[in-house]
């Protein structure tokens, strides 16, 4: 079960259109440019304490020992709503979301990963999940749910497959 909060924006006196398209109502654009800075830099660096350093500076809870591989996508909008343990590995070109842009509605929630947590490469993980100390997320999985503690979950959306 994702921990999801839903804020509809529906404004009186507002032209009806989706949420995405009026992103900067709810995150300031300077916040968001800011972030993005930091996060396209983060992608690239070839250190991973400094990598952890830099992502750290926008809020984000990264625990020791924590290797974030080349190119992961972490949230521009609310980054401060991540949580990596101590001695995780997040694989190549993994996405973690925060936040979810639907048409009558923004859906947003915290992402935590608890310590010795390994992520494949390509994985998306969204917004309201909680992935349990010492689970194994297979390359290429859609994490759209909490992950207990020691399982191993693949898939499209990741199921648990061995606990």
């Amino acid at each position: 079960m994702r921990r999801l909060q839903r804020l509809s924006l529906e404004q009186k006196g507002k032209e009806t259109c989706n949420p995405l398209y009026r992103l900067y109502d709810t995150v300031h654009w300077w916040r968001v440019f800011f972030v993005t800075i930091v996060i396209v830099c983060a992608r690239v660096c070839p250190s991973f304490s400094l990598k952890n350093s830099m992502y750290r500076s926008l809020g984000m809870q990264i625990g020791d020992h924590t290797a974030i591989a080349f190119y992961v996508m972490m949230d521009i909008l609310h980054p401060e709503w991540i949580t990596i343990g101590k001695n995780c590995v997040i694989g190549y070109n993994t996405t973690i979301l925060t936040h979810e842009y639907l048409i009558d509605e923004y859906r947003y929630g915290q992402v935590i990963l608890g310590d010795e947590v390994m992520v494949g490469a390509n994985v998306t993980i969204l917004a309201g999940v909680t992935i349990g100390r010492r689970a194994v997320i297979g390359a290429g999985s859609v994490v759209t749910t909490d992950i207990p503690e020691g399982a191993f979950a693949v898939g499209v959306p990741a199921r648990v497959i061995e606990h």
